[in-house]
């Protein structure tokens, strides 16, 4: 509530009258959820305007945003910003319309039975568009058919509906939809005889794909400037619905050569001169400029803000409307230092008198800017694509290497969440962002599990909590290694120890002693009870007892122990022993105490297969990052991390030449091979060489080809379709961490904590 006073909110709804406060008016509701939606209801139901409803497992968003693209300029459009399309999203999304629109294109999204009723009353499509089927959200459904059946909900009461026959699945739902309301009427796209849109072909070259079909009876046909099957899958849906919306065949036949890639993610990046560089360059609206500028304000902990900004090329209001608000927004976010591109918010600025520097063109920014101009600033990079903000974001980077690590900080929420619904009510999160947040970067995996409310941060060493407390986290940290020589910066910097010894309880009573103060220290004490690493062991608890009752300057936090094998069921009993005693050292501790310590013996794992042992809090780390102890807690998580680099050259080699160090490899045959540019000192161990592991190139698996060297390594590209300077996957969403801890006969925390301090970190937040 604290974080919201200081925010300016001054009216809340709220369900829980315990909250109530006089700083505040209030709105006391049943329930808040349900209060937003029939809200959003009340708010469309004094509209009438075209609404176009999509749904699906994959395809949503980029459907939606390529539908903006193709629309914008014969409608007034109002869209879901980003994702949203969940059972707040879409209420959000929907209270944006008003009175300068004439056409909605709102996105849902399910993850159980019953939630699609909620968001079709809010929607209210007149069009539905359904996606592609895939394994999202499988686990909250009974089979395929009840996932189908439940997003189709959202076209029930629909005039049309756009999808992709032959399906088996969405054909009998569909038909079944069709008896039970005659006016839904169907426009299914096939390369079959199906559907309206029919005899779809496909034809690709190296940038471009022709779909040709038959509308009715007449003979289409577009380009698109894609070459994957999951964007021609989205395009020709795009391509149906504007049919349906009787837009003229040619002029839908240029708009569709027009499309340009998606980038619905903010990237966050290092950049010159201790500058944070947030690139949102791809998009250009009011609604996801206030998301970029909330975002900026999360990680902005004091530094000065600056924003480079273009023109709105894509706006349904007034231009003189459209520039008002961005400029009240910029000084309701307390915005310090303003660069407009363009000549529209140069104009805008000037007559509205906001200072700033103001440039008619990319090309004039770039000529004129010195990188020494920005220091130890928080830049957001927003422009219209036409303006090629891209140069800007590149020019502003601390690092232009071609490896890299995302790091996707939505995905890390979403997994924080997974586990916090996991857990009993009242249990407590610390999350450990040790040994560089397990490779994703301390301070930003810090500060996004701060802001969305983790209660505990563990760090290994002192110096690693210095930094989170020089980078602006004031969350409660806990130091796991504590040395010595580290107390007192230990007490300067609020951080609370971890104690797992007699000898080290002493030193730090007698250090805090001898502090000329009246300060109360915490402290968290660990428990030997079988792992046989750091901790007190049973016959310990007395002596630790009346050194601590010695001392009313110590106060113990928490108590804890570790767990050896959590996550294996053959070694159950001996977990079970582990946490018997655990119980029996904690109660020595309280009963002696006269106050109960904070108790955690459980990791993400164990939080999951053991909740009677929660406690007051439990410790999460690597099944934050997607990466689980085991299949099935992994298989409901998402991955975080994506390593990745780019092909260098591409060279022929003749059948028994040698590839790499040491002559390992000799072609069998004629080959040919891709140099890429990540080695062993980036994260790549030589245990992946000689055929041991596969990159992803364009989606096709290439074995590695010869040792690994230092800073780069050689792949089999013979049979994939490349040039030099395409991507390549290292591991990431679509190929797992696993594949390559195995390969290197480890785990996948070696993996990500091996990743070289040299690479470069992107975050993304989708």
């Amino acid at each position: 509530m604290k974080d919201l006073q200081k925010s300016g909110v001054r009216t809340i709804v709220i369900s829980n009258r315990n909250y109530l406060d006089t700083w505040a008016n209030y709105i006391v509701v049943e329930d808040t959820g349900k209060a937003l939606q029939r809200f959003a209801i009340a708010h469309r139901k004094a509209f009438d305007i075209k609404t176009i409803g999509i749904t699906g497992s994959n395809g949503k968003t980029m459907t939606k945003e390529w539908l903006y693209q193709l629309l914008y300029k014969n409608f007034n459009v109002v869209r879901s910003p980003k994702s949203f399309n969940s059972q707040i999203g879409v209420p959000l999304s929907v209270s944006l319309i008003s009175e300068v629109h004439n056409l909605a294109l709102f996105e849902a999204g399910i993850s159980q039975p019953g939630e699609m009723e909620h968001l079709e009353k809010i929607i209210q499509p007149q069009i539905g568009i359904l996606t592609g089927i895939g394994n999202a959200h499988d686990e909250g459904f009974a089979n395929r058919l009840q996932k189908i059946s439940e997003k189709l909900n959202l076209f029930r009461n629909c005039e049309w509906i756009v999808y992709h026959h032959g399906d088996k699945d969405v054909d009998e739902i569909l038909d079944a939809l069709c008896k039970e309301n005659k006016t839904v009427k169907l426009f299914g796209c096939s390369a079959g005889k199906m559907g309206i849109l029919q005899h779809i072909s496909i034809r690709k070259d190296s940038t471009q794909t022709i779909i040709s079909a038959m509308y009715h009876t007449l003979p289409v046909q577009i380009a698109i400037p894609f070459i994957d099957d999951a964007s021609i899958s989205n395009c020709i849906l795009c391509w149906a619905t504007l049919l349906l919306l009787k837009l003229d065949f040619d002029l839908i036949a240029e708009l569709m050569k027009q499309l340009h890639p998606i980038e619905m993610r903010l990237q966050m990046l290092s950049g010159v001169n201790n500058c944070i560089v947030i690139n949102d360059s791809y998009n250009s609206d009011i609604n996801s400029l206030r998301i970029a500028l909330n975002y900026m304000k999360q990680h902005q902990h004091g530094t000065r803000s600056c924003i480079i900004l273009s023109d709105m090329m894509e706006s349904a209001k007034h231009k003189d409307n459209l520039y008002g608000e961005i400029f009240s927004l910029l000084k309701e976010n307390k915005i310090d230092r303003k660069i407009f591109i363009g000549s529209e918010l140069s104009r805008a600025a000037n007559e509205n008198g906001i200072k700033s520097e103001c440039y008619d063109n990319t090309e004039s920014f770039l000529s004129t800017v010195n990188t020494n101009d920005f220091n130890n600033e928080i830049i957001l990079i927003k422009g219209a694509r036409v303006f090629e903000f891209e140069r800007i974001s590149y020019l502003l980077q601390e690092k232009n290497h071609d490896t890299v690590l995302e790091v996707n900080l939505t995905a890390l929420v979403y997994n924080f969440n997974f586990y916090k619904a996991k857990l009993n009510p009242e249990v407590k999160t610390m999350c450990m962002v040790k040994a560089f947040a397990y490779g994703g970067g301390s301070f930003e995996i810090a500060n996004i599990l701060a802001f969305h409310k983790a209660d505990y941060l563990a760090v290994a060493y002192t110096d690693e909590g210095v930094e989170l407390r020089n980078r602006g986290i004031t969350l409660p940290l806990m130091v796991m290694n504590s040395e010595v020589q580290s107390f007192r910066t230990l007490a300067d910097y609020n951080l609370e120890p971890e104690l797992y010894s007699i000898r080290m309880i002493q030193l730090y009573s007698d250090f805090v002693r001898m502090r000329q103060d009246n300060k109360t220290y915490g402290i968290h004490l660990k428990f030997d009870t079988g792992m046989h690493r750091l901790g007190l062991l049973p016959d310990e608890i007395e002596k630790a007892i009346v050194l601590l009752a010695s001392n009313p300057k110590l106060k113990v936090i928490s108590v804890m122990s570790h767990l050896a094998a959590s996550e294996q069921v053959e070694y159950d009993n001996f977990t079970l022993m582990q946490m018997d005693k655990f119980v029996k050292m904690s109660s020595q501790i309280s009963d002696a105490l006269g106050y109960q310590p904070l108790r955690h013996i459980c990791n993400s794992s164990a939080a999951i297969r053991f909740t009677h042992a929660q406690y007051d809090m439990v410790r999460l780390g690597i099944g934050l990052h997607g990466a689980a102890n085991t299949a099935e807690e992994t298989a409901n998580l998402l991955p975080v991390s994506t390593f990745k680099t780019r092909i260098s050259q591409i060279k022929k080699v003749n059948k028994g030449e040698v590839v790499g160090y040491g002559c390992k490899t000799v072609a069998t045959s004629d080959i040919r091979i891709a140099v890429i540019a990540v080695g062993y000192a980036d994260g790549l161990s030589r245990e992946c060489g000689n055929g041991a592991y596969t990159v992803l190139v364009n989606n096709v698996p290439c074995s590695t080809i010869g040792n690994i060297c230092m800073d780069m390594c050689m792949i089999d590209v013979t049979n994939v379709t490349c040039n030099e300077g395409d991507e390549v996957i290292i591991f990431g969403r679509t190929h797992s961490i696993h594949g390559m801890a195995k390969a290197m006969r480890t785990i996948p925390y070696e993996v990500l904590t091996g990743i070289s301090q040299r690479v470069k970190r992107v975050y993304l937040y989708e």
